[in-house]
């Protein structure tokens, strides 16, 4: 049996030395954190990967959008799997409202009065969604009644992001690279409860298997799949089970504060994973339990010194 090498710290390292150590060391959290990097590293790397990045959770709003874009802009992911929330949270954002640093500790009742919602630790006004219900209305009028008759919710989140000029928001600079955005509960967001509302004007049509067409064209047209999944939920399912019809993804990263014990998917190990044929080996796969806002920055960073 190999000895534990305990991580080294020295004044001027840079994170990927600092990751490289903790992939050294090979055990418990660091050593997750050192395999993904890893697993990442080779993804990128390969131009015969398709990657597929799933976001749930406060992802937007916890400061890791422009990680996400800049991801997309440069080819190191190709489809994004998201809930309709974090999309939300990226258009209100270039409408130009912004989430503020709160507390956990809020008065939520004061928060009402001042007119605040409270996601955690982040504040966002609720002005921000009365300013989208709005600007959605102009936007699906500029897209037109008959494309609205039958429409995909990834077509319809591609229109939007082609009348988004902000290029620090993900479904713009994703309409822009032709990378997919499926958001398969986009109903379950404000945007969709929005959406409803302008339906009782006028005629939309949510076509959802449009989406899963979509993705399964995008798993079959691989050579490779990789994944990265923050959270769980509704997109990693989506994403997962799409790769099915390719008996699984090569390589997978996992990063989730979830845990396996109540039989719930988000908690749900990669190695489970195999038996549903989601995952072609565990050999491949690395889950990071940790909270993506710390976990992931940490590992992207060390990935792109290596690129």
């Amino acid at each position: 049996m190999k000895n534990v090498r305990h991580i080294r710290l020295r004044r001027g390292m840079t994170v990927t030395q600092l990751v490289e150590e903790m992939d050294a060391c090979e055990v418990l959290g660091a050593g997750k954190i050192g395999k993904a990097a890893r697993l990442l590293t080779r993804m990128f790397k390969d131009p015969d990967f398709t990657v597929f990045l799933t976001l749930a959770g406060a992802l937007v709003p916890g400061g890791l959008k422009s990680i996400v874009v800049d991801l997309i802009a440069a080819g190191h992911v190709n489809v994004v799997v998201t809930t309709g929330a974090n999309m939300v949270h990226d258009i209100v954002e270039t409408l130009g409202y912004k989430h503020k640093v709160g507390t956990f500790r809020a008065m939520d009742e004061q928060l009402v009065k001042r007119d605040v919602g409270r996601i955690g630790d982040i504040y966002i006004e609720h002005k921000a969604f009365r300013s989208l219900e709005k600007w959605m209305r102009d936007v699906l009028g500029s897209i037109g009644k008959q494309k609205l008759q039958r429409i995909s919710p990834s077509d319809l989140l591609l229109e939007i992001g082609r009348r988004i000029e902000d290029k620090d928001s993900i479904l713009a600079i994703a309409a822009e690279a032709d990378a997919p955005i499926i958001c398969p509960g986009l109903v379950d967001s404000i945007a969709g409860f929005q959406l409803w509302l302008c339906r009782q004007e006028s005629e939309i049509v949510l076509d959802p298997l449009g989406d899963i067409s979509k993705l399964v064209d995008k798993v079959y047209e691989a050579k490779k799949t990789g994944i990265i999944i923050l959270g769980g939920g509704l997109p990693k399912h989506f994403a997962l089970f799409a790769n099915t019809f390719r008996e699984g993804v090569d390589v997978a990263v996992q990063i989730t504060m979830d845990r396996p014990e109540p039989g719930g998917l988000s908690g749900a190990s990669l190695e489970e994973a195999v038996s549903w044929r989601k995952v072609k080996s565990e050999r491949d796969t690395v889950t990071v339990v940790c909270d993506a806002t710390i976990a992931f920055p940490l590992v992207i960073a060390a990935v792109l010194e290596r690129l």
